[in-house]
């Protein structure tokens, strides 16, 4: 991401996390209303947002020979010469973690998810999103991949873990 930072504005590539005074107040909530408690890593999760703009990325070393030897007839026609060490020079159409925007754009694309799933985001810390769920609420927490989703009933937690896969 570094290069990018000269062409692309803060305003573009800022991304919310959670709170800490938001978070260890849902943390006493869960302890409070004895709620079951998941912390879930989205495995992959920055690849999961299409890029919404052009990002090209050099790739060197091990990783072109095994990308060549994977698939010749793709990667071969792109291969570049520089300095003597083969390189290759590819356009991102998914977001990739190190790239400025991946992580405010799997930031929107879980924010719309949740809002799709009767998810209200809370309008003090955008990293926090509740929902009724067998009358009784249901929390989930954002910091860049991660999250915490707790209710009372360990099923409702396990449903939205399933859904999120």
């Amino acid at each position: 991401g570094r290069k990018q930072c000269t062409y692309t504005p803060k305003d573009d590539t800022s991304v919310p996390t959670v709170a800490t005074e938001a978070l260890m107040l849902s943390c006493i909530i869960d302890a409070i209303e004895e709620r079951d408690v998941a912390k879930v890593d989205i495995p992959g999760a920055f690849m999961q947002a299409e890029m919404d703009d052009v990002v090209h990325m050099k790739i060197e070393g091990t990783m072109v020979e095994l990308l060549t030897k994977l698939d010749p007839k793709m990667y071969q026609q792109y291969l570049r010469s520089k300095g003597g060490k083969l390189v290759l020079y590819v356009q991102l159409k998914k977001a990739l973690y190190g790239t400025l925007k991946a992580a405010l754009l799997f930031w929107r694309n879980l924010s719309s998810c949740l809002q799709e799933w009767g998810f209200k985001i809370n309008p003090y810390d955008w990293c926090m999103a509740n929902k009724s769920k067998q009358g009784k609420q249901c929390t989930i927490v954002r910091h860049v991949d991660n999250l915490k989703i707790s209710h009372k009933d360990p099923q409702v937690v396990t449903d939205i873990i399933d859904k999120l896969k």
